[in-house]
Parts: C-alpha cells; structure tokens; sequence
C-alpha cells in the first residue's frame, strides 16, 4: 500500500517527468527515458518542497531569550 511519500513522488513522476511509472517493467524502451534538465530540476524542486512542507515543527531553546519555541518550516 503506497504512503504519502510515495503518492507525492509518483504524482511528480506523472506530472513533471511524464512517466507512467516508477516501476520496472523489464523493457528498456519502457525503462529508460531521456528528460530536459530543466524538467529534472523542476521535479527535484517539487520533491524538496514536499518534503519542507511535510516537515513537523520543532521545539527548542532560543539561545537568545531562553524561552521555548516552536520552529516551523516556511
């Protein structure tokens, strides 16, 4: 059963890098793929994103006042 990180690159696969899947499907016509870098890049962006929002806010010490904060991802 797919997870949420899964979902999120699959739908990237489909929609940045136009593959039907990530699976391998033995054929390298069916493998293998040629893609503009600024496609690749597109895509990487688009995991790294997911990943910063998926994030879950931290707790610390602010070394400044020493009060507790909670430290979240923009």
């Amino acid at each position: 059963m797919p997870n949420a990180r899964d979902n999120a690159i699959n739908r990237i696969a489909r929609e940045v890098l136009d593959l039907e899947t990530l699976e391998a499907r033995r054929m390298d016509s069916l493998d293998f793929h040629e893609h503009a870098v600024w496609s690749i890049k597109d895509a990487l962006e688009r995991a790294y994103e997911a990943g910063r929002k998926a994030a879950p806010a931290t707790r610390t010490t602010c070394p400044a006042c020493d009060r507790d904060i909670e430290i979240r991802p923009l």
